[in-house]
């Protein structure tokens, strides 16, 4: 075997890996990144079309809607949303959060008792899926369902679409994660 051909097996190791996560990610945003959770609970997703809203909120028999994106009147996805919300006397509930910017303890403490109080089955979003909708999910878990806080956490991985990087913007959540943990006593 020749350098060359070393080389170009080493890089094809690393590229192939590479090119397919990107296609799963891909593949989780064409498909509206919609999991759930917890069966007959708690249900996580993309921001979806009033079609998509349709579907799985009478799939799921949804009873509230959280908006992760925070409230934008006169935006299409957002009409649409309320109107899908409306169309199905589903509780619709905009909590802005920013997959970028950690949440304060406050906002945390509100999320979870949003989580909490919030009729079920649940539907709770953000644009991907990924980043704001993992915390929430983490949130849920570990908080809401009690399950215990390593399965929790898998809401918040490339599993979802979460890519949990230190030192880019989405990382925040996985901040916003450890020092909640912090706050609530679990260890870290």
């Amino acid at each position: 075997m020749t350098v060359s051909q070393i080389a170009k097996g080493a890089g094809l190791c690393l590229v192939a890996p590479l090119l397919l996560l990107g296609a799963y990610l891909a593949f989780l945003q064409l498909t509206g990144n919609v999991h759930e959770v917890v069966p007959g609970q708690f249900y996580r997703s993309a921001q979806l079309s009033k079609e998509g809203f349709d579907h799985y909120i009478e799939t799921y028999h949804i009873r509230t809607v959280i908006n992760l994106r925070g409230a934008k009147p006169g935006a299409a996805w957002y009409e649409d949303e309320l109107a899908a919300a409306r169309a199905h006397g589903v509780t619709h509930v905009d909590f802005p959060m920013s997959a970028s910017k950690e949440l304060t303890p406050e906002q945390s403490f509100k999320l979870v008792s949003l989580l909490r109080t919030a009729q079920g089955p649940i539907l709770v979003h953000c644009k991907n899926g990924a980043d704001r909708t993992g915390l929430a999910s983490v949130m849920y878990l570990q908080q809401v369902a009690n399950v215990d806080e390593r399965t929790a956490e898998w809401q918040l991985t490339p599993l979802f679409g979460h890519l949990n990087i230190p030192f880019t913007g989405a990382y925040a959540m996985d901040d916003s994660w450890e020092d909640f943990e912090k706050l609530i006593g679990l260890p870290s």
